[in-house]
């Protein structure tokens, strides 16, 4: 699975089918949170999603980060 965002993009191992982990200090989701407009999560065997970056998913980051 691939994540793509503004200012980045990093391939992630699944832990099942569309499934990946990641700990809530990972950089990546600060990248996501701070996307522009948009991020993309691509995976093989299936179209690319592209998902809106609303502020939101900080928020949701912040709180796991306690």
């Amino acid at each position: 699975m691939t994540i793509r965002t503004t200012s980045t993009a990093r391939t992630l191992p699944t832990t099942g089918p569309q499934e990946a982990a990641l700990p809530a200090t990972d950089t990546l989701l600060d990248a996501i949170g701070y996307s522009r407009g948009r991020f993309i999560v691509e995976s093989a065997g299936t179209p690319p999603l592209v998902i809106p970056a609303w502020s939101e998913v900080q928020r949701v980051v912040e709180d796991c980060r306690g």
